[in-house]
């Protein structure tokens, strides 16, 4: 069991003890935090304390999830067990629901959490809420970078009405994402010129450095970054009180094991539908905003990509999936590779690329296993999983499939597995 605590008040921070790790969040540069978001979201505009509460949580929780290292690979890479203190302003409210936040969580990372709650310093009352000065926004959609929230953005944009503003909300911690994003942003700006694009852009991340300046162990699977990009787009969303979208294919979102070993650090369940539905309740339970929709639940990549294609053409739409990443790996840039490069070989890629095939949109994304003069073979090599890939899309899903993917109750399982079928068929196209 490893015990944490995520503090908001410095003296909070001083006097603990009995911890393993100790997470300062300040505006001050005593903050184990980088980036300029406050704990009190204070650029968000006004947010109701339950979803400020949720940012803070969400973070504790990426941050330890950062920190622990796994204890091996394969199946056994999910052994861990934490003990999470988190600083809040409603800890009454939190404790009744930490059951299911641990739930939630836990299904999200794949650990063992508990949470205990600490009532939090109040916000200084010499510093006064600020409005924000644009237009409650007609539609929130989270904007990763990616070519499925990429999709949905730009669908969103497009069907708005005229003067009406859109909201995208972007977290970042490696950096070589950020200009991903920011060149979607401009690039639905002239697509959509009738409406208003608001971008609201976070660099939210733990540093490297401990308060005490050593350093911080480092584990990179971090599965729970989506919980951190969640709780952000809800506070942005909470002002228009409308569902935060949450654009993700449904063949992703499901999840399928692409074999027994593939329980680990590859996988996702980042938009599972059953992930996103005991987050609303355990919110719901709080008082929070936590309205989410994934408009492409029932959707594979191909077919995201496809209605795009219809919509604005395929030169158009070539053009802009192209300009998004979808690439699991951020560290090529440590092999000599240019930041923000895409393997070609791991699942995002190989997925995307099955899904350029599958819509008929030419890709002219330069992946580096496509490297004419092989100089990133080492790098691809290690990151590659087409072996894998080959034998998951060698066959059709079975029955049996559905039954490892814990689907909530209102999910019909033949809808899965049709869907599954269609996300294979588009592998099966591209790769064999």
């Amino acid at each position: 069991m490893t015990k944490l605590l995520l503090a908001i008040d410095e003296q909070t921070a001083a006097n603990a003890s009995g911890f393993d790790e100790v997470f300062l969040w300040t505006r001050s540069s005593v903050s184990t935090f980088t980036g300029s978001l406050d704990p009190y979201l204070t650029s968000f505009g006004t947010v109701i304390p339950e979803n400020v509460d949720f940012v803070r949580i969400a973070l504790a929780a990426f941050s330890a999830d950062r920190s622990v290292k796994r204890q091996s690979g394969g199946s056994d890479w999910n052994a861990r067990e934490f003990e999470m203190s988190v600083e809040v302003d409603l800890p009454v409210k939190w404790e009744a629901q930490g059951a299911a936040l641990a739930q939630a969580v836990g299904f999200l990372t794949v650990d063992r959490w508990t949470f205990d709650f600490v009532q939090a310093t109040p916000k200084p009352l010499a510093e006064p809420e600020l409005e924000l000065s644009e237009a409650n926004p007609a539609a929130t959609v989270l904007l990763s970078g990616g070519a499925d929230s990429a999709a949905g953005a730009l669908l969103t944009a497009l069907d708005l009405a005229q003067g009406s503003t859109l909201q995208l909300v972007s977290h970042f911690s490696a950096t070589a994402i950020s200009p991903f994003q920011r060149g979607l942003v401009q690039r639905i700006r002239s697509a959509a010129p009738d409406i208003t694009v608001t971008h609201r852009q976070v660099n939210l991340n733990r540093s490297a450095k401990r308060l005490d300046g050593t350093a911080f162990r480092s584990e990179s699977s971090s599965r729970s970054r989506s919980l951190l990009f969640l709780a952000l787009g809800l506070a942005a969303a909470q002002r228009s009180a409308l569902p935060l979208l949450i654009p993700e294919n449904g063949f992703a979102s499901l999840n399928p094991p692409l074999g027994p070993e593939r329980r680990g650090s590859l996988s996702t369940h980042t938009t599972h539908p059953r992930f996103l539905h005991e987050v609303q309740e355990m919110l719901d339970g709080v008082g929070a905003h936590g309205l989410v929709h994934n408009p492409f639940q029932d959707q594979t990549k191909g077919e995201m990509f496809t209605r795009l294609r219809e919509r604005i053409g395929e030169s158009a739409a070539s053009d802009y999936l192209s300009a998004t990443n979808s690439c699991s790996h951020t560290d090529a840039r440590y092999s000599g590779v240019s930041a923000g490069s895409s393997c070609g070989v791991c699942f995002g890629c190989l997925v995307r690329r099955a899904s350029f095939n599958a819509s008929g949109v030419t890709d002219a994304t330069q992946y580096l296993s496509d490297d004419a003069g092989d100089r990133y073979r080492d790098f691809v090599a290690q990151k590659s999983i087409v072996e894998a890939m080959y034998d998951f899309a060698s066959q059709d899903p079975k029955p049996s499939i559905v039954m490892t993917m814990s689907l909530p109750d209102d999910y019909v399982p033949g809808a899965a597995l049709d869907l599954c079928r269609r996300g294979v068929a588009e592998l099966r196209s591209f790769l064999l």
